[in-house]
């Protein structure tokens, strides 16, 4: 982190302060993000980073229901311990 970039806490203190579900103005709200992305410079934050949220999207499916819960105390009690 470099001399003006704007630390985490610094972020969530303004965001606390000024979103607009919680009463702040919200043209005041948008202006201090944009000053906030300004300073953190080019790339600088979660929103700028286009590989996070990239990854391919799994589903699993598991049995609900008595036999569900069953099934997985089973399984639970079948396999290794976790601590020898």
């Amino acid at each position: 982190m470099t001399a003006g970039e704007p630390s985490r806490a610094e972020i969530r203190a303004f965001v606390r302060a000024h979103h607009p579900d919680v009463g702040g103005d919200p043209d005041e709200f948008i202006a201090g993000l944009e000053e906030l992305r300004r300073r953190a410079g080019p790339g600088g934050g979660p929103e700028e980073d286009s590989t996070r949220y990239d990854g391919p999207v799994t589903f699993v499916v598991t049995p609900k229901g008595v036999i569900g819960r069953v099934r997985r105390w089973r399984g639970k009690r079948r396999r290794e311990p976790r601590v020898r």
